[in-house]
């Protein structure tokens, strides 16, 4: 045996300053190695372990650390994994790519109508999802470094569609599905403004398009097939539109004119005015009211001769504390139409808005008010009426009185009230004077209880007393101050 070698090796992997590898040999001579019975066995001490360098730690730990950071930094800013909004996934999405990543399915998930047909996307039909809204609470409930909310259930999020603009997209698509809905028009008829109702249209049912692609795009599938249902569509100019502009146009003709004060001083005819007006519906159903001040000029050329007038003074009937009794002429202010240069445009302008009532610029000049005092005297001892205005005599005439046994009692009355006929009865056994029925006595005026102006026809012996107390005199002097003297006016008897 020419001798044995025994190798210790020791080994730092990406140590810079340590050896590679560490050998340790030992040779024993031949000569000098034999065993024997009484030879120790061979032992070996424990090679030293090679020193650490203080270092080495640091840079094995620095990056561990990054990672363990970057790990807890990335748990604070992603969703939970096995998250899903609207059957998209988002899990270990920042909120901002969740909501790309759901727009972004909802625009390529596509409807086919019927098996075979046209197929339209999403964002063809005008489809939203407030995604960012759902990422955010999302988010919000389920944060990655919540481990209890990974793989929950799925968020489901309402997907709307903009109607005009699936429309539009499905007419496009599907054209033979689609009449034009007919809206509502207004006209005059002579004498009012009347109504045809509007037709509805036929075409794809917005709704089922609608369901069909959210149950699409909640289950995670990019395409579906659906069954074009028929839906009226409805015109933009429905019938009740047409029915509220209508009745405001009417409403506007019935008060429609050129004012001075609170008087519709002239009238403009609801044919005339219906001529200035054109009435049409815009592209949102809604109807529009223009009028021509060309047309209107023309109108307004002719108002001066029927505004213009002079004042006439009024006179009233009073009595001696000045009540007014009667109006025995009506007054009327005197007025001159002012500029009328701007008044045909301005008056179209206030039609458009719906007001027919036009105030016209004029000159006011005020009338007067004359009184008169009416006075019914009666001279018993002349037996004689006279008819007085501001104490001059207008008019007189005989009467008869009351006989000296029923006089007519003497002082200062008034009319109280008025009796066109009736039957004048006195009732008296003992007293045939006091006794008596008479018929059809005409134009009564009662001033003092019983005693009364009133016709007589049984007799013609007028300048004499001939009555039970009231003053008589022929029927058609009674029916004149019947006419005459309302009731207030002043009534005097004296001898």
């Amino acid at each position: 045996m020419t001798g044995c070698h025994v190798t210790d090796v020791a080994t730092k992997n990406g140590a810079e300053d340590s050896p590679s590898t560490a050998e340790t040999t030992t040779v024993l001579p031949a000569a000098d190695w034999a065993p024997t019975e009484t030879a120790p066995a061979a032992q070996w001490a424990t090679p030293e372990p090679a020193r650490r360098k203080r270092h080495l730690g640091l840079w094995i730990g620095i990056p561990a650390g990054l990672v363990v950071a970057g790990a807890v930094a990335a748990s604070l800013v992603l969703i939970a994994p096995g998250t899903a909004v609207a059957g998209v996934p988002v899990g270990f999405l920042t909120p901002g790519a969740a909501t790309d990543a759901i727009q972004s399915r909802l625009a390529e998930t596509t409807v086919t109508l019927g098996d075979g047909g046209p197929t339209l996307s999403g964002a063809d039909l005008g489809a939203a999802i407030d995604a960012e809204a759902a990422a955010s609470t999302a988010f919000g409930e389920r944060p990655m470094w919540n481990v209890t909310q990974w793989f929950g259930d799925g968020y489901e999020v309402p997907l709307t569609i903009d109607t005009d603009t699936a429309i539009a997209a499905l007419r496009d698509a599907a054209p033979t599905m689609f009449t034009d809905p007919v809206g509502a028009t207004i006209a005059f008829d002579g004498t009012a403004y009347a109504v045809t109702p509007a037709i509805p249209g036929e075409g794809i049912d917005v709704e089922s398009i609608r369901g069909a692609l959210e149950d699409a795009f909640a289950s995670g599938e990019s395409t579906v097939t659906v069954a074009a249902e028929p839906a009226l569509i409805e015109a933009a100019t429905t019938t009740e539109i047409a029915q509220g502009t209508a009745a405001s146009l009417n409403a506007m003709l019935e008060k429609i004119g050129f004012y001075v004060g609170e008087e519709r001083t002239v009238p403009v005819p609801a044919a005339t005015a219906a001529d200035w007006l054109t009435v049409e519906a815009d592209e949102t159903g809604a109807f529009s009211i223009t009028a021509d001040p060309a047309k209107i000029q023309t109108f307004v050329d002719t108002l001066k001769s029927q505004v213009d007038q002079a004042p006439a003074n009024a006179t009233v009937l009073v009595n001696s504390a000045g009540t007014v009794l009667r109006t025995a002429v009506e007054g009327q202010e005197g007025r001159t139409l002012g500029d009328t240069s701007g008044v045909a445009k301005d008056f179209a302008d206030q039609l458009a808005g719906g007001d027919g009532v036009y105030a016209l610029p004029v000159e006011v000049a005020p009338h007067t008010t004359t009184e008169i005092v009416r006075l019914l005297e009666v001279d018993l001892s002349q037996q004689r009426l006279y008819l007085k205005e501001n104490d001059a005599v207008v008019e007189s005439w005989p009467i008869s009185s009351g006989l000296d046994v029923s006089p007519t009692y003497q002082g200062r009355y008034m009319v109280n009230w008025h009796v066109r006929s009736q039957t004048m009865t006195a009732s008296n056994p003992d007293n045939p004077y006091w006794n008596y029925e008479v018929e059809n006595v005409e134009w009564v005026m009662y001033f003092n209880g019983d005693q009364a102006f009133h016709g007589v026809y049984w007799h013609n012996n007028f300048g004499n007393k001939m009555s039970h107390g009231c003053v008589g005199m022929p029927n058609w002097r009674a029916q004149q101050i019947y006419n005459w003297a309302p009731n207030g006016v002043d009534v005097w008897i004296h001898a």
